[in-house]
């Protein structure tokens, strides 16, 4: 018996990688005439404790794919949560990547930044081939962890979720929602005058945690928070209002329906804050690209995601 292997769309499968979040980092080495060389990537991850192994992905079209699969030793950098720039700066072409950057070259001649969350000074241990790309498996012969909060990485884009968690803290009266979306539909109820709005509640003492699990045993037990969607107050009320942009395996809603948004007005929302929020999920939902909105009920910024 044959069975026929579904074709794969290689951005949907880009979009679904995407929804694992992850660090950031900076992999390092030193060419042979001692010029240091450095890439962006969040393809990092722990292997072993003992013996100490790490490993990072490298694609085998990368310019930098000869050198580190080659050299013997390399260095991850786990960049921390304000070095966004630096992320780019190593993510983009360059004749030199270095020149404006605080480092010092370590034991194993790798290129140790200043100011990250952690660094590992390796040799390889092993390259594995892995299709388009090659996994290089590092030994730890060196480590250092500094404490700062790290750069976070979420469907192509940048978050920092300890400043986000530092900035939304502000009084006692902090109501809590959930954008919880599945395919192009959002979780949505009604009021008493019949306007959609988003499942909320507000937060006790137990802490926002709480208040988002209440949330999801009421509404969509499966659903689970990816990050902080909005962080806004409302300056008639003086309640501040957190948005969590959350996913569901399906749409078995204990409460409320899932609802496209394209078949409702602004004016059919309970909330002009609201309708405005999801009227930007929608049109971010379709460019697979995300924000976060900071301001009051009736104007912030929202500082995009993508570097």
């Amino acid at each position: 018996m044959t069975q026929e292997t579904a074709s794969i769309n290689p951005r949907e499968l880009r979009d679904a990688f995407g929804a694992f979040m992850t660090g950031v980092t900076i992999v390092t080495t030193v060419l042979a005439d001692g010029k240091p060389l450095g890439f962006t990537a969040n393809s990092f991850s722990s292997v072993s404790l003992d013996p100490a192994l790490l490993l990072v992905s490298i694609a085998k079209t990368s310019s930098n794919y000869q050198t580190f699969s080659t050299q013997g030793h390399f260095a991850i950098n786990i960049l921390a949560e304000n070095q966004k720039d630096l992320s780019n700066t190593f993510a983009r072409p360059s004749d030199d990547r270095f020149a404006d950057v605080d480092w010092q070259l370590s034991a194993n001649k790798n290129p140790l930044i200043g100011e990250v969350s952690a660094w590992f000074d390796c040799t390889t241990h092993a390259v594995i081939d892995a299709g388009d790309h090659a996994l290089i498996v590092g030994k730890v012969e060196a480590f250092h962890s500094a404490g700062y909060a790290g750069l976070g990485y979420y469907r192509g884009g940048y978050f920092t979720p300890a400043k986000v968690s530092a900035e939304v803290i502000a009084g006692p009266k902090v109501v809590v929602s959930a954008i919880i979306a599945r395919d192009d539909k959002v979780l949505l109820t009604r009021d008493a005058d019949n306007k959609w709005l988003l499942p909320s509640t507000e937060i006790g003492k137990e802490g926002a945690d709480k208040a988002l699990a209440d949330l999801f045993a009421r509404y969509q037990p499966d659903a689970s928070a990816s990050f902080i969607y909005a962080a806004y107050n409302n300056t008639e009320t003086h309640y501040q209002y957190i948005s969590f942009l959350c996913s569901a395996p399906d749409e078995a809603a204990i409460a409320g329906e899932f609802v496209s948004l394209d078949e409702i007005g602004p004016n059919q929302f309970e909330d002009a804050a609201v309708a405005s929020m999801l009227e930007r999920y929608r049109k971010e939902s379709q460019l697979k690209s995300y924000g976060m909105y900071y301001g009051d009920h009736s104007q912030g910024t929202v500082r995009p995601l993508l570097s």
